[in-house]
């Protein structure tokens, strides 16, 4: 699993046929989902976000965590973050998983990531068409691969 983290002071995503999921301070989270995910990606990267000190206490030293100033998590799936651009100007999306197989693991991260927040998680809607807004504060933007953890 690969994540884009944004700390943001506001983000919205919206769809066609839904309403606009929004939140205010807080972090923007853009989740890639490749075959070879499971359990463990989703624990470790659930844990990590919860617990990133991405945000300014007192003396404006990044040493906060999203829990700590009791932020908001917008979740989106983005399966373009698996992109490989090896080979000609055409992205291939082969590493992306399935909507059978990543379906079920989005579903299940928004549910471990609420559980380690102890709050709710707003959501994109899976293979939507989406449009998502954000203002990025800082600009403070983190990228995590569970493949990569040392």
């Amino acid at each position: 699993m690969r994540i884009v983290i944004q700390r943001v002071t506001q983000a919205s995503v919206t769809t066609e046929n839904n309403e606009p999921a929004e939140i205010g301070k807080g972090l923007l989270v853009l989740l890639g989902i490749e075959e070879s995910d499971g359990a463990e990606d989703i624990e470790w990267l659930c844990g990590k976000i919860s617990r990133l000190r991405v945000f300014d206490d007192a003396e404006g030293v990044m040493n906060l965590s999203v829990q700590d100033i009791e932020g908001e998590v917008l979740l989106i799936s983005q399966f373009t973050l698996h992109a490989s651009t090896k080979k000609g100007n055409r992205p291939s999306y082969i590493r992306a998983a399935r909507p059978e197989t990543a379906i079920p693991l989005y579903e299940e991260f928004a549910r471990v990531l609420s559980s380690s927040l102890g709050k709710d998680v707003k959501t994109g809607v899976f293979g939507a068409l989406m449009q998502v807004s954000l203002v990025n504060d800082g600009p403070v933007t983190i990228i995590i691969d569970s493949k990569n953890k040392e």
